[in-house]
């Protein structure tokens, strides 16, 4: 029988000591077929991460911090509200490191994401929706989830994750997906752009390539209508950008890292979601197609430098999402 292996015998070998060690490192991607100038796009492509979407990132970190802690004990359940992509990243995370876990999100999110946790050993719970429909999920749907988590927390003393409020989240980008992106362009990164859900991704992001680069742009991707960052009144609390646009400002965000908004339609979003998908050959989500359409706009309608190196997130994976009916749209 071989020898088990010690940790340098994993780095040697190339290796891996479990799917922890494959979050994070995504490629960037350019755009190039998509858009040919002037400027660049160039994409994350963190759909690679284990549990399909950049969630992983922050669902390590979050465990990873509350263990260090000893807020969260070896074997200690937790519990977290979900969109359904922090939900797969903490099933990975908790089935690797041995904690039970409890997800809950709205029936309005798409049922792959179900399977997707149950599949690594988490359970799901699936709160009926409050307003929204199959597909758009609202604010007011989001505090339903809350509320059972809360009550699921009073109950069984659960560690808490609350991704919404939890600094781990943010920093897990400052730590990460920053430094990877500086590294990865040769540090030639013009302008960052993201959709913002919890706002981690962007705050984290952000601050570490403006710190980089202090003359960096950053802009915000918010669903059309639901634009209370920009500032603007809720008139379509509805829409596809599951995760993101819940029309409140989260917790986690900070508007001295921000530059700028840019609102993006569903049907912007379905168009460039397609295109990306029929040029550069990547199925990603509905989030994903929003950030490459506002970083098009933003480079067409001259509101940053012509040649611009824009570089935004494909967020995760197409295969999360079932079809939406065209009366949706």
């Amino acid at each position: 029988m071989a020898a088990k292996m010690s940790k340098s015998d994993y780095v040697k070998n190339e290796i891996k000591a479990s799917a922890l060690d494959l979050i994070g490192n995504t490629p960037i991607v350019a755009l190039d077929r998509l858009y040919t100038g002037p400027g660049r796009i160039l994409v994350k492509c963190e759909f690679m991460n284990p549990g399909a979407s950049i969630k992983c990132r922050s669902a390590l970190k979050m465990i990873k911090r509350a263990r260090e802690s000893g807020e969260l004990k070896p074997g200690d359940p937790i519990i977290e509200k979900t969109s359904g992509n922090q939900g797969c990243g903490l099933a990975v995370v908790c089935a690797v490191l041995g904690h039970p876990a409890t997800l809950a999100m709205s029936r309005g999110n798409s049922i792959q994401r179900v399977i997707h946790i149950e599949a690594l050993g988490a359970k799901c719970i699936r709160v009926p929706q409050v307003e929204g429909t199959y597909g758009s999920v609202t604010f007011a749907d989001g505090q339903a989830v809350e509320k059972e988590v809360m009550k699921i927390v009073e109950e069984t003393g659960a560690y808490y994750v609350n991704q919404f409020s939890n600094k781990a989240n943010a920093q897990a980008h400052y730590d990460s997906t920053g430094p990877e992106i500086w590294k990865q362009t040769g540090h030639h990164t013009d302008v960052f752009v993201a959709t913002v859900g919890t706002a981690g991704t962007f705050a984290g992001t952000s601050k570490y390539l403006k710190e980089k680069n202090p003359k960096l742009l950053a802009y915000v991707v918010e669903p059309a209508g639901s634009e209370p960052i920009k500032g603007e009144p809720i008139t379509k609390p509805l829409h596809l950008l599951q995760g993101s646009g819940y029309g409140r400002i989260p917790d986690l965000f900070n508007y001295e890292y921000m530059d700028g908004t840019v609102s993006v339609t569903d049907d912007e979003a379905v168009k460039y979601m397609k295109l990306i998908g029929e040029k550069e050959g990547l199925f990603v989500g509905y989030t994903s197609g929003a950030n490459v359409a506002a970083a098009v706009k933003l480079l067409e309608s001259g509101q940053v430098p012509k040649d611009s190196w824009i570089v935004t997130i494909l967020n995760d994976t197409g295969l999360k999402y079932t079809p939406v009916p065209k009366e949706m749209l």
